[in-house]
C-alpha cells in the first residue's frame, strides 16, 4: 500500500507530502488543487509506461505546468506585508513525483533538457530516479539508481553495480531495466504502477461508448471510457460477486440490472418495478449509467495496486451518492482506493477514509490543518 505521496513542482503544488490510507479522500474548494493532485498521480504512472515526458507534452510541457510562483515564500509573503516577488532561482528548475509504500517507494526528477540542435526541446528530461525499500528513500534503502544517462542496482551483497548500457534522456529505467531476475524490486514496482487505474468523468451522453452494444468478451477489468460495460458487469455475476445486485437494490430498490445478448453483441438494460420491460442502455438516465459504470469499476473480479476516482459523484442524484460510499468502502477492503471529490455526502458517507482537505496559501496547495513542518518524512533522489 502506498504510505506517502510527495509532489513538488507541478502546477500549484510547490512542494506537497501527505500520507495516504487504505482510503483517502482528497477534498477542496474549486481551485484548491484537487485536479492537479489527480493529474500528479496519473503522470506517476505515465513513467511505469515510459510515457511521462509524452503526457507531459500534453499538457503543455513543463514550462506549462511547473509551478509559476517564487522558489521561496516568505513569511512576509504570506502575511501580505510584502507582495509575492520573484526570488533568485538557487535550484535547477524540476518537477518531481513519487511515492512511499508499505514495500517499496518510487521518485522520479524531471527537468529541462540541454541546450542542443534537436527540435525536440520542449521535451523534459528524466534527470534523476530512485527505487527504494519502504516509505522513505534513505542511503540504506536505495536499491535502484539512475543520474542522468547512468544506472546502478544494488546486489544481494548490498554492493553497487553500474549497468554498462545508457540510457536515453526521455526513458525511464522502470520501463528499460525493469527484469524479474536481475531488478526484482524494479520489476515489482513497474508491474504494480501499470496495475493502476483511474476513472474520470464517464460520458453519458447519447453517444456514449457505455450505451452501445459491444462484443461480449469476459472482462474482468472496466476500459476507461466505459465501453465494455455489459461485459463487465456480467463477468462480475458470473465471478460470483453477489455485491452487484445488492449495490443495484440499494440504488434503485426493486430494480435489477440485466445483460442482454444480441447476436453475441452485448448491452446493458434495467427491469424496474412496476414496467413491462426493461429500459434499454439508451433509454437509461445519465446518473443511472453513470451509477453501474462506478459499480462496474469498483466491484472488479481482479482489483488493481490503486484505483482513483476523480469526483465520482458528478450527475449523480444525491440518493445515489450513499450507495456509492458503499460500494467505495467495500472495494477498499479489497485494494487501496484514492477518491477527489467535493460532494458533502459523499465525503460524509465515507466517514472511515483519512481525509486530506485542500487550500490555497499564497497561490500554494497545501493541507488544511497540517503544519508546514507537520508532513511525513521524504527525500529526493539526487541529480
Amino acid at each position: 500500500m502506498i504510505r506517502t505521496l510527495a509532489i513538488e513542482g507541478y502546477r500549484s503544488l510547490r512542494s506537497f507530502v501527505v500520507e495516504l490510507d487504505r482510503l483517502t479522500v482528497v477534498t477542496g474548494p474549486n481551485g484548491s488543487g484537487k485536479s492537479s493532485v489527480y493529474r500528479a498521480l496519473r503522470l506517476i504512472a505515465a513513467s511505469a509506461r515510459d510515457g511521462a515526458v509524452a503526457a507531459l507534452a500534453r499538457e503543455g510541457g513543463l514550462s506549462s505546468v511547473r509551478w509559476a510562483g517564487p522558489e521561496t515564500i516568505s513569511p512576509w509573503m504570506r502575511s501580505g506585508a510584502v507582495p509575492v516577488q520573484g526570488t533568485v532561482r538557487s535550484q535547477p528548475v524540476a518537477l518531481k513525483l513519487g511515492f512511499g509504500g508499505d514495500d517499496l517507494g518510487y521518485a522520479v526528477d524531471l527537468g529541462l533538457p540541454v541546450p542542443s540542435a534537436s527540435m525536440f526541446t520542449g521535451d523534459p528530461e528524466i534527470k534523476a530516479e530512485a527505487v527504494f525499500a519502504g516509505p522513505l528513500l534513505r542511503l540504506a534503502t536505495s536499491l535502484t539508481e539512475r543520474h542522468g544517462p547512468s544506472v546502478k542496482v544494488r546486489d544481494a551483497n548490498g554492493t553497487w553495480q553500474p549497468h554498462e548500457h545508457r540510457i536515453r534522456p526521455w526513458q525511464s529505467m522502470l520501463s528499460e531495466f525493469a527484469d524479474p531476475a536481475l531488478t526484482p524490486e524494479l520489476f515489482g514496482v513497474r508491474e504494480s504502477m501499470r496495475s493502476w487505474r483511474f476513472y474520470d468523468h464517464f460520458r453519458t451522453d447519447a453517444a456514449a461508448p457505455a450505451r452501445q452494444a459491444h462484443p461480449g468478451t469476459r472482462t474482468p477489468v472496466l476500459a476507461d471510457d466505459g465501453r465494455d460495460l455489459a461485459s463487465a458487469l456480467q463477468t462480475i455475476r458470473e465471478e460470483g460477486l453477489d455485491q452487484l445486485d445488492r449495490a443495484v437494490r440499494d440504488a434503485f430498490p426493486g430494480s435489477r440490472v440485466l445483460v442482454e445478448d444480441r447476436d453475441g453483441r452485448f448491452t446493458v438494460a434495467l427491469q424496474q418495478p412496476g414496467m413491462l420491460r426493461p429500459l434499454g442502455a439508451e433509454e437509461l438516465s445519465d446518473g443511472t449509467l453513470r451509477f453501474l459504470l462506478l459499480a462496474a469499476a469498483l466491484l472488479t473480479p481482479r482489483p488493481p495496486a490503486l484505483l482513483v476516482l476523480n469526483e465520482p459523484e458528478t450527475s449523480l442524484h444525491p440518493d445515489l451518492l450513499p450507495p456509492l460510499a458503499g460500494l467505495i468502502a467495500a472495494a477498499a477492503e479489497r485494494t487501496q482506493v484514492v477518491v477527489v471529490s467535493h460532494a458533502a455526502a459523499l465525503i460524509d458517507a465515507l466517514a472511515d477514509a483519512r481525509r486530506i482537505e485542500l487550500e490555497k496559501d499564497t497561490g500554494e496547495t497545501v493541507v488544511r490543518g497540517q503544519g508546514r513542518l507537520e508532513g511525513p518524512n521524504w527525500a529526493w533522489p539526487k541529480r
